[in-house]
């Protein structure tokens, strides 16, 4: 993880190097990667790591803030296990086999692409902070005792604080994120997690 992060940092500085002369655009494109995990539950357990190639654009600029429209595709590679055996019940069918195969620990892959709406507050020339909202489409490729394999959304809230460096910009974003698929599938209960995120991104 660290290495591929070190690697697309060194590709970004020479993108700058190579955008220095021309002219500012509204367009910065980036990468980042992060952890999380569930809240404290006692019926399931629930890991992810994740990595997004990101696509910014500026919508507009007032004196106080910036509005920008974030594209995200991600991948997401979790882990989970059901702690509670009777959260299965006895209605389902087959539960008792269910209930076995969901006790054991399971990968879980998902591909997103997230739009985002976010608002930002300039602090002096360096530093600001922002909000970001923004869902979108989700395929996951594993069932689970919470969720039907296949087609979800995943809806992220965050507050994020980055930093200026010529053209690049460093960002620390702390989120919250649900993950469902709105009744499309036959098991919805979701996945609620508490994430932290590392980025940097160069204006094109």
């Amino acid at each position: 993880m660290i290495q591929k992060q070190i690697f697309f940092i060194a590709l970004l500085f020479a993108v700058v190097q190579l955008k220095a002369q021309q002219v500012n655009s509204n367009y910065r494109i980036g990468i980042s990667s992060g952890i999380g995990s569930e809240f404290n539950n006692r019926n399931y357990t629930f890991t992810n790591e994740f990595y997004k190639v990101q696509l910014y654009y500026k919508i507009k600029e007032s004196r106080n803030f910036q509005y920008e429209i974030l594209i995200q595709p991600e991948v997401n590679f979790g882990k989970h296990q059901l702690l509670n055996l009777y959260f299965v019940k006895p209605e389902t069918p087959d539960f008792e086999q269910k209930r076995i195969e969901y006790m054991k620990l399971k990968n879980v892959h998902e591909y997103v692409l997230n739009i985002g709406f976010l608002v930002k507050k300039p602090i002096g020339k360096i530093f600001s902070c922002y909000l970001l909202g923004s869902v979108g489409p989700m395929i996951t490729d594993t069932a689970t005792e919470r969720m039907s394999k296949g087609f979800a959304f995943a809806d992220v809230f965050a507050v994020g604080f980055t930093a200026d460096y010529k053209k690049l910009q460093f960002d620390i974003r702390p989120s919250l994120r649900h993950v469902s698929n709105a009744g499309l599938g036959s098991t919805n209960a979701g996945y609620n997690t508490r994430n932290i995120e590392l980025g940097v991104s160069c204006q094109l």
